[in-house]
């Protein structure tokens, strides 16, 4: 082997693992990328996070479902406590989902979510949801959590938005591993009152 083909081999050799890790580091950072981009755009149904609610409340209706489903590795059982209601577009609306672990075991779980139809995402608005932070539910607890939203009048403004009738909200709870010590850190939902 020449001094020639030595070098050019190594040059090779070099080139492609320089391909294999800008390949591996691109694939590790297209996840959190893409969900920044889902949240700041809505895109695929994802949706807007707000401190308050605007001040406009439009006479135009949208109907609001509810649909919840776990994780095959999860063993809780989790559902909205209503299917479905009907808000004003800017008016503040709340919803509860409920949680159980019927297990002997502290398990944490944490929920992702979407927006259908996708177009709808980026006028969907949470002010405060249980998927915002992880849960960890006690052997045999049962809790019911809020989410606090509106759909931004901005809605009515947009080419495809205007026509939406319907929007479905959907949260799916995965397991999610935690320390035991790391336990008492986390935040429970916070238990809502009414007079």
């Amino acid at each position: 082997m020449s001094m020639n083909q030595g070098g050019a081999n190594r040059r090779t050799l070099i080139g492609l693992s320089s391909v294999v890790f800008v390949m591996t580091a691109l694939a590790f950072a297209s996840v959190p990328f893409y969900d920044w981009f889902c949240r700041v755009t809505g895109f695929a149904g994802e949706t807007v996070r707000a401190e308050t609610n605007v001040n406009k409340i439009l006479d135009h209706t949208i109907r609001i479902r509810f649909d919840g489903s776990i994780d095959s590795g999860l063993a809780w059982e989790f559902k909205p406590v209503q299917k479905e209601m009907t808000i004003k577009v800017g008016e503040t609306g709340i919803a509860f989902y409920e949680a159980y672990n019927p297990t002997n075991q502290s398990i944490s779980g944490a929920a992702s979510y979407n927006v259908f139809p996708f177009s709808a995402g980026s006028f969907f608005t949470k002010i405060d949801c249980f998927c915002f932070e992880e849960q960890i539910l006690a052997p045999g607890e049962r809790i019911q959590m809020p989410v606090t939203f509106y759909v931004d009048p901005e809605i009515m403004n947009d080419s495809e938005g205007k026509f939406i009738e319907q929007i479905t909200l959907s949260y799916t709870f995965y397991k999610k591993d935690y320390k035991k010590n790391e336990q008492a850190v986390l935040t429970k939902p916070t238990k809502i009152e009414f007079n």
